[in-house]
């Protein structure tokens, strides 16, 4: 509830689906232990692939914000092929659907926090997915992607998500 809550009044100043997308995006970072290697205080990026208006919308919401656990944040577009090296968080939009697969992959094996847009994202190894329900944004959280990419994340978190993935089949 906590996170919902203080997603609230950026959406207010949004209000778009994009823009809803965008602020959740720049609260999960709070609710994330990410690996050692991303220490303070070097900058948290967020990279953004496949929606140069989300990328848009949360360079806007964070150059407002004071950071994250110490660190400040940016957001950087990345074009398909760039390399994922300085990224903590990846969203991959719509527009690399088809090549959503291989970017999670990698993602993972970097200890990068994946959230996406798309069917079936976490089957493809996303951390964290959008979902439109009931015309609402809401968004759907997998375990198993998590501990693959060695990240821990908030009960917090995990209370608020529309579906939890527990991973166990």
């Amino acid at each position: 509830l906590a996170l919902a809550a203080s997603v609230a009044p950026a959406i207010a100043d949004v209000g778009s689906e994009r823009g809803i997308k965008a602020a959740f995006v720049s609260k999960f970072i709070g609710y994330v232990e990410f690996p050692r290697r991303a220490a303070a205080p070097a900058p948290l990026v967020i990279g953004v692939v496949g929606a140069d208006d989300i990328a848009a919308e949360l360079a806007r919401i964070v150059a407002g914000n004071r950071g994250v656990n110490g660190r400040p944040v940016s957001v950087r577009t990345l074009a398909p092929g760039d390399r994922l090296d300085p990224v903590d968080v990846l969203f991959v939009g719509l527009g690399e659907s088809d090549r959503a697969e291989r970017l999670l992959r990698s993602a993972a094996a970097e200890g990068i926090l994946t959230i996406t847009e798309f069917d079936r994202a976490l089957r493809q190894g996303s951390v964290i997915n959008f979902r439109i329900v009931d015309e609402r944004v809401r968004f759907e959280v997998s375990l198993a992607a998590a501990e693959k990419a060695r990240l821990k994340l908030s009960s917090r978190l995990l209370s608020v998500a529309y579906y939890v993935d527990k991973g166990v089949r």
